[in-house]
């Protein structure tokens, strides 16, 4: 969340900034107003316990000196304070509780040189990249016989069965078969080889706490978009971000321990709320999906350096996946609630003739930082700082996957796979028709 120093000292400089977001500034004059209510109830609850205690002291010393009237008087004065004290005291806790949800709904302050946009019609590409390219070759056009959807390919080919994964679980929940099962696996080693030994591979769990889901900035406001267990008040990650976050929640960190780099392959789970009756065909939106996550605590100096290198990963997977892709500076308008600055990496599906968002990699400040309270205590001394953190997905696969039977279709119908893929397939890249 927002420091809540910054809104009392800079409202207006932080109305200006989440403005270019299409944040009112009733928003956040209504975080000011709950955070100036909150500190009038906390000052009068100090001054009403200042007079508890002092007033004890009186009927203490009166009954020392013998004087029992005068201490029946103080000790019901003490009494009356005392149910101001508790009426003041539950006055504080909801304004407390008011001042802290206004500010969790408050999406981040975006970064200075993050561009100015309401959608994702204003993001900026920033550059593509294509086989070939390196050495000269045009961009590829869109050949007849890649102009078949994934779906269809994959109906054909038997590795992919929608119609029986909807029967299991309902529509956007696919079913992979055979050779795309495995194709699935392969592309989680080639990823978790490919991060490790730089990011520590954990393997967290795929249910989580409402305060870790809290701690990412997916709730409050996107509780929507998630899966509730009710009976036992747990969430289905939406992604391995959630439960990476929340590894040091609470903790005082060295700074010589960071950056702290993790990487995480799970089973990501997302109701889509917003989106209903968009892109419900084949993989390009569903509800369960696999992913390969890349995650850094960093200090804030060091922020935009460990960005960069999730982004340099994320590329040069989608290079040796032989993909087409280009990468997107997302406006402000198009940046999710936690963060300062993100590009997305779009791979070329020329079966759906779409770009595809492969992978987000996104800074956070020390927004998702202060939720947690992840905090380092730096080597030059001073007081303990918030982290930093970063994230970016190398890679989700439902879009990968149909970018690659797409991309790799030939004239016969069949699917030749990248050779960056032949080590984790048994040297076997070429699928056909059963």
């Amino acid at each position: 969340m927002i420091d809540i120093r910054a809104l009392r000292d800079d409202p207006a400089g932080v109305k200006a900034a989440l403005a270019r977001r299409g944040v009112d500034a009733a928003e956040v004059d209504a975080v000011v107003e709950a955070d100036a209510e909150r500190r009038r109830c906390q000052g009068r609850l100090d001054e009403l316990r200042r007079q508890v205690k002092d007033l004890s002291r009186q009927v203490g010393q009166a009954k020392k000196e013998g004087d029992e009237a005068m201490a029946e008087r103080l000790r019901a004065e003490s009494l009356r304070v005392g149910e101001e004290e508790r009426t003041v005291g539950a006055q504080a806790d909801a304004a407390e509780e008011k001042a802290r949800t206004a500010l969790l709904y408050l999406p981040n302050i975006p970064a200075d040189d993050a561009p100015d946009g309401a959608g994702e019609e204003d993001n900026v590409e920033v550059r593509r990249w294509w086989p070939g390219k390196d050495t000269g070759v045009p961009e590829p056009e869109r050949l007849e016989h890649q102009q078949v959807p994934h779906w269809e390919i994959g109906e054909a080919l038997g590795i992919l069965d929608m119609e029986r994964g909807a029967r299991l679980a309902g529509s956007m929940f696919p079913l992979y078969r055979g050779v795309g099962a495995r194709l699935l696996r392969a592309l989680t080693a080639f990823a978790i080889d490919r991060h490790a030994p730089a990011y520590e591979e954990i393997r967290p769990p795929t249910v989580v706490l409402s305060e870790t889901m809290t701690s990412t900035g997916h709730l409050p406001k996107f509780a929507d978009d998630a899966y509730h267990v009710e009976r036992d008040d747990l969430w289905l990650i939406p992604t391995a971000e959630v439960p990476l976050t929340s590894m040091h929640r609470g903790e005082i960190l060295q700074e010589s321990q960071l950056p702290l780099r993790f990487t995480a392959s799970t089973a990501c789970y997302r109701r889509e709320a917003g989106s209903a009756g968009r892109d419900t065909r084949g993989l390009l939106r569903v509800h369960e999906f696999d992913k390969v996550e890349l995650f850094a605590y960093t200090t804030p100096e060091a922020a935009l350096e460990a960005q960069d290198d999730i982004l340099r990963r994320a590329e040069s997977m989608l290079q040796d996946l032989e993909l087409r892709y280009r990468v997107l500076d997302l406006c402000v308008g198009d940046l999710s609630g936690s963060s300062a600055r993100t590009f997305d990496l779009e791979a070329y599906a020329p079966g759906v003739d779409r770009w595809l968002e492969v992978s987000s990699v996104s800074w956070f400040r020390d927004y998702q930082a202060r939720r947690g309270n992840v905090r380092f205590r730096p080597e030059a001394g001073g007081g303990v700082r918030l982290v930093h953190t970063v994230n970016g997905s190398a890679l989700a696969w439902p879009r990968i996957w149909a970018a690659l039977v797409e991309n790799g279709r030939q004239e016969d119908g069949s699917v030749i796979l990248p050779e960056a893929l032949a080590p984790y397939l048994g040297g076997e890249l070429f699928i056909k028709a059963p």
